[in-house]
């Protein structure tokens, strides 16, 4: 009894991977190239990509609907956004441009440049964070938009790069992993990833459908909205 009982210990030891529980599905514009998702106020915001298809949208988050949307310029390929107070910080992957916008009217209000390429970005309440590619997360003045610092992400010890879409929440780091359908957990202190998520079993079927890339976290819950590019579904999950 007594080794029976010590190997059903050893057999619980070690965390579990953690799951993801689908809540609710919403439509999806399949014609958008989701580059970045937020849920500030009741309105889901979107920013595509694509040059000559790049825009910025608001969404109803019940049903998917676009409410109000406007186009980049054709030469631009939009990225990620975030939303920081009355504003919304739309970055570029190649052009070196983010856009500050008016977050009830999505015009631009003035554009900053910044050296490299944009992927993702989130606000974490004092600082911008944002993602270009590779494993590094780079930290930004959210009025001025210039570096005051970065961090490398690693995992075991290796670094964990394409680092994608990110989503601030509680002092960490959430990141879609491009070419992937996993979602990372980031400790920005220290660049640890913390956990990671599967979400194969989201990801539709169909030529159409690209990558998993989009995650808004629903204020005041411990669930969130996540989508890909092309994809016709928003999924309403939890992570446990």
């Amino acid at each position: 009894m007594v080794l029976v009982a010590v190997l059903a210990a050893c057999s619980t030891q070690g965390p579990a991977k953690p799951q993801v529980e689908v809540l609710q599905k919403i439509p999806h514009d399949t014609s958008a190239f989701t580059q970045g998702l937020e849920l500030v106020d009741g309105v889901l915001y979107e920013g595509t990509g694509l040059e000559g298809q790049s825009t910025m949208r608001a969404l109803d988050p019940s049903s998917g609907n676009v409410q109000k949307k406007v186009d980049l310029p054709p030469d631009f390929f939009g990225e990620g956004i975030t939303v920081v107070g009355d504003t919304i910080w739309q970055i570029t992957w190649r052009n070196g441009v983010a856009i500050e916008r008016d977050r009830k009217t999505l015009d631009e209000i003035r554009r900053v440049s910044y050296d490299g390429e944009g992927w993702g970005i989130c606000d974490d309440g004092q600082r911008l964070v944002m993602s270009d590619g590779s494993a590094k997360l780079t930290f930004r003045d959210p009025k001025t938009f210039k570096e005051t610092g970065s961090v490398q992400v690693s995992r075991d010890g290796q670094p964990v790069a394409q680092l994608n879409e990110l989503e601030c929440v509680g002092g960490k780091v959430w990141a879609n992993v491009w070419k992937s359908d996993e979602i990372i957990r980031i400790d920005p202190t220290n660049g640890q990833v913390v956990n990671s998520y599967d979400l194969a079993s989201l990801k539709p079927s169909g030529e159409e459908v690209d990558v998993l890339n989009g995650i808004a976290h629903i204020p005041g819950t411990n669930e969130f909205l996540v989508t890909g590019k092309n994809w016709p579904t928003i999924f309403r999950v939890r992570f446990n």
